[in-house]
């Protein structure tokens, strides 16, 4: 089995904050950023450490370079490939594969468990485990040439990571179907269209793009922090709930929260026409 947890190099994440928001760049533009073995095994790691931090309220998701990302690396299929040479049993070659696939499931699910808000700027090529990627984020921009697509059909497998549970929830079952079985482009126009992206920002500059979702980022931070991650723990709930015990839920939470400090300060912020200010 591929070990995820192995120690790898170079480091092919950099993370920056900015106040309130985290800014995490996947750093492998060469390979217009394919995942490979050490970018799956730091994006647990670094979400894990982003969900643990009181000061981080927002996340932006980016791509150093041309584009987001192009899907998972060949050279980390090639090992999985490799996984069960001839001689091995392949009942137990089988298991392995199976837990390797769910611990790739366990890493995008990292980025949709962490507690804060995670938005997605997403340029140039977003293909394969590169959607599956942004799928797991909270909200998604995109620019005009932007190119979503699913390529696992034409490539004989059928994508195992997260995209088929996701996508449909986001675009609806009709549209995630053609983009799964054409594997056809959606560029960024028709991706808001869908749904896929909450706004496409007019530029085709990555930097910009980052900018702009920062922006964003920064007006989510500056929101009660407590509300923002009970809101998200509420709509991710719900989803995967019926409406009834999506009710029991938020009912429980804000038997808590709406004890908490953050209630006062905005109604005293509000009627002191200034800006509320929250404790981490």
């Amino acid at each position: 089995m591929l070990d995820l947890d192995a120690p790898a190099a170079p480091t092919a994440l950099s993370v920056s904050r900015d106040g309130g928001v985290a800014t995490v760049r996947l750093e492998r533009p060469q390979a217009a950023n394919a995942l490979d073995r050490t970018l799956w095994r730091e994006l647990r790691d670094t979400f894990r450490t982003l969900d643990a931090e009181a000061g981080v309220r927002a996340v932006v998701l980016a791509g150093a370079g041309k584009h987001f990302c192009a899907g998972i690396d060949l050279s980390m299929l090639a090992e999985i490939q490799g996984m069960a040479p001839a001689d091995a049993d392949g009942g137990r070659a089988r298991e392995a594969l199976r837990r390797l696939i769910l611990d790739l499931q366990d890493v995008l699910t990292t980025v949709e468990r962490c507690r804060v808000p995670v938005l997605a700027a997403v340029q140039g090529v977003c293909v394969g485990a590169g959607l599956d990627l942004v799928v797991a984020c909270d909200l998604r921009y995109a620019t005009p040439r932007t190119r979503f697509s699913l390529k696992e059909v034409d490539m004989g497998l059928a994508a195992d990571v997260g995209v088929l549970q996701r996508l449909p929830r986001i675009v609806g079952e009709g549209r995630a179907r053609e983009m799964a079985y054409t594997c056809r482009d959606v560029r960024g126009p028709e991706a808001e269209a869908w749904g896929l992206v909450n706004a496409v920002v007019d530029t085709e500059d990555a930097d910009e793009l980052v900018a702009h979702v920062q922006d964003v980022a920064r007006g989510l931070a500056a929101k009660s922090p407590l509300a923002l991650r009970g809101t998200k723990h509420a709509i991710t709930y719900a989803r995967d709930h019926t409406v009834a015990d999506g009710l029991d839920q938020i009912a429980t939470w804000n038997a808590s929260a709406l004890l908490s400090d953050d209630l006062t300060e905005a109604v005293t912020a509000f009627a002191e026409q200034r800006a509320p200010r929250y404790a981490d």
